[in-house]
């Protein structure tokens, strides 16, 4: 497939000229969202806002200095340079889009005030709500806009008030939707944390009857408070509850889930299940089968942040025999190693070490898997030295945990010359890199592996 282009430079290799007046003055780049400031002059929008928050005060072509900052859209030359696009997309142009314009600030402030009025027709907060949520959704510099303006004390004075009317209700699902996209300052965490009826109407609405959405929406709420609350008392308060667990984990195992609902609920699970203390009620909430059910779905973040979820889970009693007791747990930890990212692949070395560390049929199980040839690879990468470790001890792990007669059901385990001769040349790998590596760290003066709890 043509590789589509809108820069300059992959433009120009391709011996397509773009017209001067298409190019801004400051980036030299084809013009995607062009502004007219004071002077005349016309930039694109990301560029010129670039150098006047570097806090220049003059205009770029004329050095005259810039007596107001308001940015007029340029709609004929941006239609002109679509036109342009459309014209040469045998080139691999892309059409650029049509931007949508920064909101105005007495508007944010309008729908706001509309939104908190409890004198306002119900119809008509909903609909202020639902176009500030539009707004937060169309740009980056709109939720920025917004979070200036004290929405989030107002979205939370929405979301938290008492009434118990069905119209308050979808008020409050309203809000929650918008506040989903802001992040509650630290103080606000603190305080939603130490109010057991505000925790507890969000744990409620984790287990919605009939909206995806406001179970998504509310679990995104509770990993931004866990995530923002420094007492990790309060973090452990949080998460000593049945419920949450059993709710977060409802969102993974939901066959509607999309996306968005499977992001939202292993960012929950991660920020839950760092305290050590209550990781069992997520094993018993069935953590385990959904997060091995899902892994396989999950975008590169995610899938990361999965697995650092499941190797905490196996660092405790319940969460390691539950995945040990999995049949997929270990081919998909194994199968994952440098597959997926430097992060990933040390999550799954680290849960694989717990997993092998309990048990024995499993260490079998990973080497009937091909974790020897993984972990083997891991150790001459550039993978992280954490993995790198944990590969190791893994490796020590395996390699004393094979006697040389050593028989068993699976074709790796026969006791053929070839299996023989296979295995001795293995272990011989092993151990010249563990030797490599020990005397590559009593070089540099490091102490004993050091695996976090």
């Amino acid at each position: 497939m043509r590789e589509k282009r809108t820069a300059i430079e992959p433009l120009d290799a391709a011996g397509l000229q773009i017209p001067y007046h298409f190019r801004c003055p400051i980036s030299l780049e084809l013009m995607s969202d062009p502004v007219t400031v004071c002077t005349g002059q016309t930039y694109d929008r990301a560029s010129i806002e670039s150098w006047v928050a570097t806090g220049n005060t003059t205009c770029p072509v004329t050095r005259a200095p810039l007596t107001d900052f308001t940015l007029i859209p340029n709609h004929t030359l941006r239609r002109l340079i679509q036109d342009w696009c459309v014209a040469n997309r045998s080139f691999g142009v892309e059409r650029i889009p049509t931007p949508k314009q920064p909101a105005d600030p007495s508007l944010i402030r309008s729908l706001l005030n509309q939104a908190s009025s409890g004198s306002n027709p119900v119809h008509n907060r909903l609909a202020a709500l639902k176009r500030l949520r539009g707004l937060a959704r169309d740009s980056d510099k709109n939720r920025s806009l917004i979070a200036s303006l004290n929405a989030r004390g107002v979205l939370l004075s929405i979301l938290f008030d008492e009434s118990s009317s069905s119209d308050s209700a979808e008020l409050s699902y309203e809000s929650l939707a918008v506040l989903s996209m802001f992040p509650p300052s630290d103080l606000e965490c603190a305080a939603i944390a130490a109010d057991q009826g505000r925790m507890g109407y969000l744990v409620s609405l984790l287990f919605h009857p009939t909206s995806i959405e406001v179970r998504v929406n509310s679990a995104a709420l509770i990993e931004y408070v866990v995530a923002g609350t420094k007492s990790s008392e309060m973090r452990a308060y949080i998460s000593n509850s049945d419920e949450i667990f059993v709710g977060v984990v409802g969102i993974l195992t939901n066959p509607v889930s999309y996306p968005r609902a499977l992001k939202v609920g292993v960012k929950t699970l991660f920020a839950l299940c760092l305290n050590k203390q209550h990781r069992h009620r997520a094993v018993a909430a069935g953590a385990v089968d959904a997060l091995i059910g899902r892994l396989s779905e999950l975008e590169k973040s995610d899938c990361e942040r999965a697995l650092a979820t499941v190797e905490l889970l196996c660092r405790v009693p319940q969460g390691c025999a539950a995945f040990g007791a999995h049949a997929l747990t270990v081919p998909l930890l194994v199968k994952t190693i440098l597959k997926v990212s430097d992060r990933a692949t040390e999550y799954a070395a680290g849960a694989l070490l717990s997993l092998c560390s309990a048990s024995e049929g499993l260490q079998r199980e990973a080497v009937n898997a091909g974790v020897l040839t993984q972990l083997l690879l891991l150790v001459q990468s550039d993978c992280t030295e954490r993995a790198k470790k944990k590969a190791q001890m893994l490796l020590k792990l395996l390699r004393d945990s094979w006697p040389e007669d050593s028989t068993g059901n699976s074709d790796d385990f026969n006791c053929s010359d070839g299996w023989k001769v296979e295995r001795r040349v293995k272990r011989q790998q092993i151990d010249r890199l563990l030797l490599v590596n020990i005397d590559r760290r009593n070089a540099m003066g490091r102490g004993e592996l050091d695996l976090t709890t």
